[in-house]
């Protein structure tokens, strides 16, 4: 059963799951006091991050009993809830693998179970369209009211609120709005 997750906590899994080796750090999100410590607490308890030990250039979650620094990164599990089939780098990827960190390829049969068609199923919910709004204003030419109803079918309304409302304020992104000839206002997120 997939767990069910909040705003934060798919934005902090999906761009993850975005990296080459899923490392959580450095977090993009931003939000108030230890709310980030929070959610990824949250996170590893549900058993979508799992802690590794960390190099000389990671930046460091906490310290072991020993005083051996741990960082974060995504699961499998991580990727099952999103919906994303990790790539061959993450193929031996399993939760719990923290103390075994230069061993996961002992267990090459365990990417088998997900089957193919369970990842298609998964992009068209919520999370797929915020990844795409937030995609089509990261394009450089960002994306203006018309062009986001065309391609969700939301109404003009719905996109201003989700840009205020779940990009601006929730997810604490930098979204910056110009008028443009021709096209009307343009909204961007920079990166």
């Amino acid at each position: 059963m997939t767990p069910k997750l909040s705003d934060s906590q798919l934005v902090i899994l999906s761009t993850a799951c975005q990296r080459p080796d899923a490392c959580v750090f450095p977090v993009t999100l931003k939000l108030k006091g230890n709310a980030i410590g929070n959610v990824l607490k949250s996170l590893l308890t549900k058993g979508l991050l799992e802690e590794i030990p960390g190099r000389a250039d990671d930046t460091i979650w906490r310290y072991d009993d020993e005083g051996a620094p741990l960082t974060l990164r995504a699961t499998r599990a991580a990727f099952e809830a999103l919906g994303i089939e990790p790539d061959d780098a993450l193929a031996g990827h399993t939760a719990g693998t923290d103390e075994t960190a230069g061993t996961e390829a002992t267990e090459p049969a365990e990417p088998a179970p997900v089957p193919p068609t369970a990842a298609p199923a998964r992009k068209t919910r919520g999370l797929a369209k915020q990844a795409q709004l937030i995609g089509m204003l990261k394009r450089p030419e960002g994306a203006s009211i018309e062009e986001i109803v065309a391609a969700f079918g939301w109404q003009a309304h719905t996109v201003r609120g989700a840009i205020a409302g779940a990009l601006k304020k929730k997810l604490g992104l930098d979204v910056t709005s110009e008028k443009v000839d021709g096209r009307g206002r343009v909204y961007r997120i920079h990166a």
